[in-house]
């Protein structure tokens, strides 16, 4: 065994990381009117620049700006896709944790025209993260075409502009395809689309929550396997994708439960992504027997780190469950990472600055104990 070459690594992270105290600051300031846009600017660049230094001296192989110039992991590229407005009308996402039930809210989200790339997305923060990274890969993380559709459902489509709702999901793909060419153009080598509801529709409340709202949930998985191939079928031969599948992540609380056996055999034997970055910290995500679909050449990115507590993991115990995966999908093919983001918002997990990066570290130092 060895350091992988390409991503996904053997210890890789999904993406956000907690937001310093200097960053909340500035974006107060910045809502309340006391900071101009340059001036916040300036906060989230050497933000930046000390994640991408922590994550290079832990010795991570690949570096993300840790979402810091975004208030969500996805609602911030939604909206600016062509063809989708921001409405009045408030989505609500119902979040639970070992305290009790809370919610995850934002503003909805409408497809009023035709869904199209009007400019590359998050190309700014992709030059300036590489600019920074020195031993590192730059890692992008953006949301996958199905959280477009997952959030407000066919119901949110104007009818007047998709008639047939087969156009619209040509057209999301098609967006993607462009966005992907883009980031590809800028040099990115590693991006991942970040997806709950794959992980979701395991979870029969979630599937129910769908039929209601007159979508065939048993199915929804199959189209939205079809529409990510669709949107990354172009990619260069060297450009690596992976999805991060997770149920749920704001203030340390989850929406979904459930192992990934409903979407199992297509997700990972249709899904064409390098590798899947799966959820896998508690009793909430089931076991490891729904890997056994995952074909040769594909990666498991094992999230057996909780990002939701600060507590540190035990390196036996995540040693032992690698070795469990491994009964079903071969050792070669596996990577650790923590089961999701640290701050798939800007509030962030109940979590420090100081478990996070302990947390990375064990990661780091398990890969290494296992993999060499």
């Amino acid at each position: 065994m060895h350091r992988r070459s390409e991503p996904p690594f053997r210890a890789d992270h999904v993406g956000s990381l907690l937001r310093p105290k200097a960053l909340l600051e500035a974006r107060e300031r910045f809502a309340a009117g006391a900071l101009d846009a340059d001036g916040l600017r300036e906060v989230e660049d050497n933000a930046i620049r000390d994640a991408v230094a922590m994550q290079e001296e832990i010795g991570l192989q690949a570096a993300t700006d840790g979402e810091y110039r975004r208030t969500s992991w996805h609602m911030d590229f939604i909206y600016q896709l062509g063809g989708v407005t921001k409405t009045d009308e408030q989505i609500r996402v119902r979040m639970i944790n070992a305290e009790g039930e809370g919610a995850f809210t934002s503003a909805g989200l409408a497809v009023t025209g035709k869904v199209r790339l009007e400019k590359p997305i998050f190309a700014d923060a992709y030059r300036f993260l590489a600019e920074q990274t020195t031993t590192a890969v730059p890692k992008l993380t953006i949301p996958s075409p199905s959280m477009v559709h997952y959030r407000g459902g066919t119901a949110a489509i104007d009818k007047g502009v998709y008639p047939d709702v087969e156009e619209f999901w040509a057209d999301l793909s098609a967006a993607y395809a462009d966005e992907v060419r883009a980031l590809a153009d800028l040099g990115c080598r590693y991006l991942q689309l970040d997806d709950t509801s794959l992980a979701y529709l395991n979870d029969p409340a979630q599937r129910a929550e769908m039929t209601a709202k007159g979508e065939d949930a048993d199915h929804q998985h199959i189209r939205y396997i079809k529409q990510i191939n669709a949107a990354i079928a172009g990619r260069p031969a060297d450009m690596k994708i992976t999805t991060h599948m997770c149920r749920g992540n704001f203030r340390s609380s989850w929406a979904a439960e459930g192992g990934y056996d409903f979407v199992a055999e297509a997700l990972f034997g249709e899904l064409d992504v390098d590798g899947f970055f799966c959820e896998f910290d508690d009793e909430r995500s089931g076991g490891f027997a729904p890997l056994r679909f995952v074909p040769p050449g594909k990666q498991v990115v094992l999230g057996l780190v909780t990002t939701k507590t600060g507590k540190l993991e035990n390196a036996d115990d995540l040693k032992r469950r690698i070795d469990e995966a491994a009964k079903y999908v071969p050792l070669e093919q596996l990577c650790l990472s923590p089961q999701c983001g640290f701050s798939s918002t800007v509030e962030g997990n109940a979590i420090t600055q100081e478990e996070q990066v302990a947390k990375l570290r064990l990661i780091v130092q398990v890969a290494q104990d296992v993999w060499g």
